[in-house]
């Protein structure tokens, strides 16, 4: 006698939770782990985050000033590139424009590039920065993120594809003229709109 796999059961979803699930887009209530490379350590008395490019001052905040900083809580959907969407969640830290106003970014910059641990790199039009849900989160739900989900630092754009959101952040960079990231490298959307299901560059 075969034995049939069992049928994965997926979560039952609500007609308003359809609703947001952009195309193509499966919802989990788990939280599926995706990166590349190693998870790096975390030692707070050497790390950092720069804030650099074109901006008026140039920011090099260490654990304690980061941590001193504003906090605020923001609710979004995680759509990932790979198809799962996992709706409401809480992300706690400091609002992305809190950065970006200390930092004073210049009239011609009109791009970012985020860098993160192990040489990981994401781009993103600044736009879809300075947005009233864009984060660098340090805890989710309530708890601190974990190391596999980005701790200490992830950068979190509910609009876009969840690759945008870099973890282990260490930088941002803004620039006038789009720089492709590691992923975009290799052909991946630079706009990343689940929305428009921008998964690939046309």
């Amino acid at each position: 006698m075969v034995s049939r796999p069992r049928a994965i059961k997926r979560p039952t979803i609500a007609p308003e939770q359809a609703e947001r699930l952009p195309p193509g887009q499966v919802l989990t209530r788990r939280w599926p782990v995706l990166h590349h490379g190693e998870i790096p350590p975390f030692d707070p008395t050497t790390w950092d985050l720069r804030v650099f490019g074109l901006v008026t001052e140039p920011l090099r905040l260490d654990w304690d000033a980061f941590q001193a900083l504003p906090r605020v809580t923001v609710t979004g959907d995680m759509h990932c590139v790979t198809r799962w969407s996992k709706l409401d969640n809480r992300w706690q830290g400091v609002a992305a424009r809190e950065i970006l106003a200390r930092a004073g970014v210049l009239p011609d910059a009109r791009f970012v590039l985020f860098h993160a641990e192990g040489g990981y790199t994401a781009n993103l039009p600044l736009a879809a920065l300075d947005d009233n849900d864009a984060i660098l989160a340090t805890a989710h739900d309530g708890e601190p993120l974990t190391p596999e989900h980005g701790a200490p630092l992830r950068v979190v754009i509910p609009k876009r594809y969840a690759w945008k959101g870099a973890k282990w952040l260490r930088g941002i960079e803004l620039l006038a003229e789009d720089r492709p990231g590691f992923w975009e490298g290799y052909g991946y959307s630079a706009t990343a709109d689940p929305w428009r299901e921008e998964r690939f560059a046309d």
